[in-house]
């Protein structure tokens, strides 16, 4: 995976809160092993923590920096993007972004941006207070997407992706894909309450994983703003295996095998590592959101 050297990054999409505090806030989930029952239970590239009994309440206070923003000030073009990991997952935004604003002007819609917030430790939202045992997740209230970027490294040594650029790419992809959801109205089909392989909430995050690789598919032949060119110049097959570890490896039946030791469908919440691999690769192949109607 490789970025345009010569592009611009626009980091006001990003903000970075990473050493922050709530003030007066509370944790909801901590380490140690509430920590993993969160991860096999929890968002694990989902939505906002309220809709699992997760938050502290409405009225959970904002997150407030204590250090300066390392983004702004670090990431400024894409040869920032080639050589840190925070500026590769502002390029990786950027990227999204694009690809989804032009997308919705194609077919005649206007787009309305998500910023991320990279954090550490916890977090508040308009969704309510989160920790990042949750994982990455995307906040409807407010529109945000929230990250630990430690996550990754959880990705590879305690889910077993084989990590990489992409791998942290589709992360991002997907929870955008849950904004996109946000924006056309799908993703309140998941609030019904109910689990389980053929359930709405699963449906819902299969075609988050769709709309995940329509970008990947588009990525690099979609123009940056700055320059006219594709901010990521280059994906290769190996970048795309990447990809579908990542998918692979937060399946509902590989998490609940691996810390739970047995396969519970009735369950799940997101779909098993086959239905992940698969959908992503549906979006990748045709690059066409038209094609992840994951309810039919």
């Amino acid at each position: 995976m490789q970025f345009d050297d010569d592009a611009n990054l626009d980091t006001s999409e990003v903000k970075d809160v990473r050493g922050s505090r709530i003030p007066g806030g509370r944790a909801t989930i901590g380490g140690g092993i509430a920590g993993l029952i969160a991860l096999v239970m929890g968002l694990l590239f989902g939505v906002g923590p309220d809709q699992l009994g997760l938050s502290s309440g409405p009225d959970e206070p904002a997150a407030t920096s204590s250090s300066a923003a390392q983004v702004q000030t670090a990431c400024r073009t894409g040869q920032d993007a080639n050589t840190r990991e925070d500026c590769r997952i502002v390029a990786v935004v950027n990227s999204a972004q694009d690809f989804w604003r032009q997308e919705f002007t194609r077919r005649g819609g206007t787009y309305s941006p998500a910023q991320t917030v990279f954090f550490t430790g916890r977090v508040g939202t308009a969704c309510g207070s989160a920790t990042s045992a949750v994982g990455p997740f995307y906040c409807p209230a407010d529109r945000k997407v929230y990250l630990d970027l430690g996550f990754f490294d959880e990705l590879r040594t305690k889910f077993g992706a084989t990590g990489g650029p992409f791998a942290q790419a589709y992360v991002v992809a997907h929870e955008y894909g849950h904004h996109i959801q946000n924006l056309t109205g799908t993703l309140q089909k998941a609030q019904d309450g109910r689990q389980g392989a053929d359930s709405n909430a699963v449906k819902v995050e299969l075609q988050a994983d769709c709309y995940a690789g329509v970008w990947a598919h588009n990525a690099t032949r979609t123009p940056d703003e700055s320059t006219g060119r594709p901010l990521i110049t280059k994906l290769t097959d190996e970048d795309i295996k990447d990809g579908l570890s990542a998918a692979a490896a937060v399946g509902d039946d590989r998490i609940q095998e691996k810390f739970q030791g047995r396969v519970t469908p009735e369950s799940w919440t997101h779909g098993s590592a086959q239905q992940r691999q698969q959908w992503f690769y549906q979006g990748y192949r045709t690059g066409d959101m038209a094609q992840c109607n994951t309810f039919r």
